[in-house]
């Protein structure tokens, strides 16, 4: 029950309570993400050490002082360049890439009001897998590089964010019309995509088929700089705007009500998840399930405030996506699995729980 000003003024205990279970509740919060940031620190720690070198853990920490101290410290030269060329930009692109894919997903799931909005259900990642295999598979050989995908996966997502906000539009500008408008392209651009692998070589068939998987394995520091450059931008604008997206969550007519402009704003986060989606798996290839996990993860814990879901979401997205590729890396090593394939793995049994054990209220 909500107390009007007056009430509270007449019951000052009640008051007093009230005040001491927000305080206690943002305490928690507060708690909840000191702790998602320090564990994502020790699992970075840990995933450094890891791979199929044989280095002990004293050798990887040294390589990496030795570039903050030189002169200190005496490091193998193969040490040095296993961890700072192989493994740790590795390990920061993919706190980079959880973080980000997880913050695009909870931002399309608050102005859309949808639990299964993503940029993977939204038809972004199939726009960029479209982008990939028109590179990989029209473009002559000779002028394809790891760049020309990287750049056409990238507009490719751009393009498919343009096409939804137009198709929307013309319905209305609505959460509902954006979705359908995202389930459109996302089967539009998926059948594109099965003819161009249907009617392909074996080599650029395997190609395709590889990015699609999804891999961190082309990272590298410059990549790292382009996403970390893009979060930098895009990331604050929409933590600042949490409260539109509190009050979209209210309904179109409240949010009006409150002085949120809708279309405006819907707009500009439709287009800020994208960019921010586009920006990440055009390097990585599909990622599936951290946009879409990591909003409902935070949502059983810490509840719907997206002041703290945002934030919240992606510290677990980058979880997530730290402890998949760790594993991806170490379970049948030195083969590497796809990191895709193990991010999968990991949503799939919390999206069955959910089917199986929460209230039909919770959706």
């Amino acid at each position: 029950m909500t107390l009007t000003k007056e009430q509270t003024a007449d019951d000052p205990d009640e008051g007093a309570r009230i005040a001491r279970t927000y305080r206690a509740m943002l305490g928690r919060r507060a708690v909840a993400l000191g702790l998602l940031a320090a564990a994502i620190v020790l699992l970075a720690g840990v995933a450094v050490t890891l791979g199929s070198a044989g280095l002990t853990v004293s050798e990887v920490y040294i390589a990496i002082l030795s570039r903050f101290f030189p002169g200190s410290v005496s490091v193998d030269p193969l040490a040095l360049t296993i961890v700072w060329d192989l493994r740790l930009h590795r390990v920061i692109f993919a706190v980079l890439a959880g973080f980000g894919l997880a913050i695009a997903g909870a931002t399309m799931q608050g102005v859309l009001r949808n639990p299964l909005a993503s940029p993977f259900t939204l038809g972004i990642a199939s726009a960029a897998t479209f982008g990939a295999a028109i590179a990989i598979m029209v473009i002559p050989q000779t002028a394809v590089g790891e760049a020309g995908i990287v750049i056409s996966a990238f507009f490719a997502s751009l393009i498919a964010a343009a096409a939804i906000y137009g198709l929307s539009r013309y319905r209305g500008m609505s959460a509902e019309s954006m979705v359908l408008a995202g389930i459109i392209l996302m089967y539009l651009f998926g059948a594109v995509t099965s003819f161009l692998q249907y009617t392909g070589s074996t080599e650029q068939l395997q190609a395709v088929v590889f990015w699609m998987f999804g891999s961190l394995q082309r990272t590298s520091w410059l990549k790292c700089g382009i996403v970390f450059l893009v979060l930098g931008v895009s990331v604050p604008y929409v933590i600042v705007r949490a409260w539109d997206l509190n009050a979209l969550a209210m309904g179109d007519q409240v949010a009006q009500s409150l002085g949120v402009r809708v279309e405006r704003t819907r707009t500009i986060h439709m287009f800020i998840a994208s960019l921010i989606t586009a920006s990440i798996i055009c390097f990585t290839g599909t990622i599936g399930f951290i946009g879409l996990v990591s909003p409902h993860i935070t949502r059983l814990a810490l509840g719907g405030d997206n002041r703290y879901l945002l934030i919240a979401s992606g510290l677990i997205g980058a979880l997530i996506l730290l402890l998949a590729d760790s594993l991806a890396r170490t379970i049948l090593a030195p083969v590497i699995i796809p990191v895709g394939i193990m991010t999968s793995f990991i949503g799939i049994p919390f999206f069955l729980y959910l089917f199986l054990r929460r209230k039909e209220e919770y959706w």
